[in-house]
């Protein structure tokens, strides 16, 4: 597919929900692995014991930082093997314009993406999409992260 029809389409659907991911777990393992990876070991994120003893949540929470190194995951289709849009020899994220972390996101807690298409425009080589993505937690009112993702389309 072409550049010209990938943005065509695209323009067709700014405004509209594009994504909807599936659940994904938190587990304490996933925590402990990222506290690790970050040498960000904060109690209320590893201690468990500390954590219900003391935390206003009562129990360990991941770190605002995993929820929002989840976004490839929490928004690629699938297996990830089929190209979303075809054509594009490569995806690249390109960064964030504004991310915020309303909810904590407790441990063994469920989380998914929502992604809406706030604009798409041609760059030098490609397309710049940009999508307002709100991480939700199954069961709670509030999302645990909102971020404004741009990534780049390259032909």
């Amino acid at each position: 597919m072409s550049k010209d029809a990938v943005l065509a389409g695209l323009q067709a659907k700014v405004g509209q929900e594009i994504h909807l991911g599936d659940w994904v777990t938190i587990d304490q393992r996933r925590i402990d692995q990222f506290a690790d990876a970050t040498e960000d070991h904060q109690w209320i994120h590893v201690d468990k014991e500390r954590a219900q003893a003391e935390s206003p949540y009562k129990d360990t929470i991941a770190h605002g930082f995993l929820t929002l190194s989840m976004l490839p995951r929490l928004t690629r289709e699938g297996s990830g093997e089929e190209p979303r849009y075809p054509g594009v020899k490569m995806g690249v994220n390109y960064g964030l314009n504004r991310v915020r972390f309303p909810a904590p996101v407790m441990v063994n807690s469920r989380i998914r993406s929502r992604s809406t298409l706030k604009s798409v425009e041609e760059v030098s080589g490609g397309l710049q999409l940009v999508r307002e993505v709100t991480i939700e937690v199954e069961g709670s009112d509030k999302p645990c992260c909102v971020a404004e993702s741009i990534a780049r389309l390259y032909f």
